[in-house]
């Protein structure tokens, strides 16, 4: 079946915010304490412009979210979300390639990612995608005045 990244859409938001099945899987994915998620969340965080959402859908359904944080020669991939139903297909690896090649495609030579560090399936998938750890000293330096400690990852080989 295709697979193809497509832009966001105004009726998608309860899509997402289903996909997200209990309070500490929502406050894992996005911080969202509330749960279930209000779908106004996701319309709020779209009115950013620096906030560029996307779906993945295969054979017209949607199977995963993620979005583009851009700023100005770098962007962060963030709130990455699989289809529960859909999960250990290698959908998310699908999702964050495709994701890296939107990136690339506007012109961004800095691709970031991070996530909490017991999220082990979601790094695995990021490592398969091309994403290594940052330094322990970056990730301090990232980590400091965030809510909570994230493990970093940069798109491409470890820089020495």
């Amino acid at each position: 079946m295709e697979t193809r990244l497509v832009a966001f859409g105004a009726a998608d938001p309860g899509v997402v915010v289903d996909w997200v099945r209990s309070p500490e899987e929502a406050v894992r994915w996005a911080g969202v304490v509330e749960f279930p998620a209000p779908a106004a969340t996701l319309r709020e965080w779209h009115a950013d412009p620096d906030v560029v959402p996307f779906l993945l859908v295969v054979g017209g359904d949607p199977v995963a979210y993620g979005e583009l944080w851009e700023d100005e020669a770098e962007v962060e991939l963030a709130r990455l979300v699989v289809a529960p139903k859909l999960r250990g297909r290698g959908l998310g690896r699908r999702l964050v390639e495709a994701l890296v090649t939107e990136a690339e495609r506007r012109g961004f030579g800095e691709i970031w990612l991070r996530v909490v560090p017991d999220n082990e399936i979601a790094i695995c998938c990021y490592r398969a995608a091309g994403f290594t750890r940052t330094t322990p000293e970056e990730e301090a330096g990232f980590n400091h005045g965030q809510p909570r400690a994230y493990v970093w990852m940069r798109y491409g080989p470890p820089v020495p």
